[in-house]
């Protein structure tokens, strides 16, 4: 959500209309930063209905989704390195920790559910490293939620930066992964896919953790 990226704390965009990502080659990144101040979607309701806590969402940001899943009653813990980010978050009550999904987290080995939406599964520009630290948090047969691209996307590594008009925020690792592309990043890792919806326009993937099933993205 809120941060794009484990080194984007000190830029202050977390905030303010026209805000874009971008890679080095100038092209627009996936992003729609409307929806992190702004009330859970109804497709976003449907998908936390089923979720069982306690929850860790990576990446965070303004607090949208915990906020949400704290109204249901889940327990549930944000981890965002933005300053302004978690402070944002603090303010509507949410437990989160500023720092990175890197670093030393409460509860490994123990999360039920880890969330990766907004894309953040492109956090640290490396998706397998980042569900390898996943699969590291959670319990045996707990779940990685991540919003990906659409089928066709494949996934790519690059530095982006977050820009809102002549304002430009610091480079960070990113990376765009598509819904066709996650079973084979999955397959190094101790996770594998279990599911794949289209929630209006937006692709989510459930990734389990020793699953021995996987269901084909086409």
């Amino acid at each position: 959500m809120a941060a794009m990226g484990d080194v984007r704390s000190g830029d202050g965009f977390v905030t303010g209309p026209s805000l874009v990502m971008r890679d080095e080659e100038g092209r627009a990144l996936p992003l729609e930063p409307s929806r992190w101040h702004g009330p859970t979607t109804p497709e976003e309701h449907l998908l936390l209905e089923g979720i069982g806590g306690p929850v860790l969402d990576v990446g965070c940001g303004p607090g949208r989704v915990l906020d949400a899943l704290a109204r249901r009653g889940v327990a549930a813990l944000g981890v965002d390195p933005a300053p302004a980010a978690a402070a944002l978050a603090r303010r509507k009550g949410c437990a989160v920790l500023q720092r990175s999904v890197f670093d030393p987290l409460p509860g490994t080995g123990r999360w039920e559910t880890i969330l990766l939406l907004d894309g953040n599964v492109g956090i640290g520009g490396d998706p397998r490293r980042l569900l390898e630290r996943c699969a590291v948090l959670l319990r045996p047969g707990g779940t990685v939620i991540a919003e990906v691209e659409a089928p066709g996307t494949g996934w790519r590594s690059c530095r982006a930066r977050l820009e809102r008009e002549r304002e430009a925020g610091r480079w960070f690792p990113w990376a765009v992964v598509g819904c066709d592309a996650v079973a084979a990043i999955a397959a190094a890792t101790a996770l594998a896919v279990s599911d794949v919806r289209e929630l209006e326009g937006r692709w989510i993937v459930w990734l389990q953790h020793t699953a021995v099933g996987r269901h084909a993205c086409a």
